[in-house]
């Protein structure tokens, strides 16, 4: 009788082969599931409401009735800045245009825009919108995602604001997630900006680079913004960054907000428009 030995490390090595490249009609075991298989929820994102200034508090009031008639439960609205038009001292254009979101039925978080706190008049803005409005960078977390708002002007801009370091906090806010899923939301683009058939700079000096450095050493799905008043899709470090149009009526904009919708630890969204 004839004997035959096969070698172990052969055995393994043709077991190992077999699991990578299966042959035809034989189907390889699915991949481990990752933590967030199987999440699923909706959000909302607003941006550019402008209070102050032609119809947008009107337009944004016809937003919330939308937003609270829609047909999904909604984890929470997020605003993405310039929430007023260079007027956040003024109780009266303030209180009614924060009074106006608060009729929203879902949790409601801001972030301030370049409108909101002005550059030429740093202490007097940013300290209206601290106290008013809330903190220039929070954290939330929803169906095991970390939502992170973050004013990050003074970072795109290369200004100073005594008190609050927007590369550093962020950092910090970033590290305390502890390994989970994370949406970035912030106002500008760390991207060019393109209109009238000409690019203006984005982020300046290493801002942008330091971001992209941040966004690789964390697990951030996706970046969401405001500030163009468009509707546009970017990549900065290997991530998508969402720009969504405005409730504000510059430019002839129609005034819309963004359904997202997280699913399986991606992203995706259908842009809503006010009928005109």
């Amino acid at each position: 009788m004839m004997k035959c030995f096969l070698n172990p490390n052969w055995i393994g090595a043709l077991l190992l082969w077999l699991a990578v490249f299966p042959p035809p009609g034989v189907r390889a075991d699915p991949p481990a599931p990752r933590a967030e298989s199987g999440t699923r929820f909706y959000f909302v994102q607003i941006t550019d409401t402008h209070f102050g200034e032609r119809d947008h508090l009107e337009r944004t009031r016809k937003l919330v009735e939308q937003i609270n008639r829609l047909p999904f439960e909604i984890a929470c609205v997020v605003h993405t800045g310039d929430i007023f038009a260079d007027n956040i001292t003024d109780t009266g254009v303030r209180d009614a245009g924060l009074g106006v979101l608060r009729a929203l039925r879902a949790p409601l978080h801001l972030l301030p825009g370049n409108h909101d706190i002005l550059q030429k008049d740093l202490e007097r803005t940013a300290a209206a919108y601290t106290r008013s409005v809330g903190p220039l960078l929070r954290a939330v977390e929803y169906h095991g995602i970390v939502f992170v708002l973050a004013y990050t002007e003074p970072l795109a801009l290369g200004f100073a604001l005594d008190g609050y370091e927007p590369l550093r906090e962020l950092e910090a806010a970033l590290a305390r997630t502890a390994g989970k899923p994370i949406i970035l939301f912030h106002h500008r683009p760390a991207v060019d900006d393109y209109y009238e058939f000409a690019t203006s700079p984005g982020w300046g000096g290493s801002a942008r680079a330091d971001l992209e450095k941040l966004l690789a050493a964390h697990d951030v799905k996706a970046v969401i913004t405001g500030h163009f008043h468009r509707d546009e899709l970017h990549w900065v470090g290997g991530r998508p960054v969402f720009a969504a149009p405005p409730v504000a009526a510059y430019w002839g904009r129609q005034a819309g907000f963004r359904l997202y919708e997280y699913r399986d630890g991606r992203l995706g969204y259908r842009t809503i428009y006010l009928p005109e």
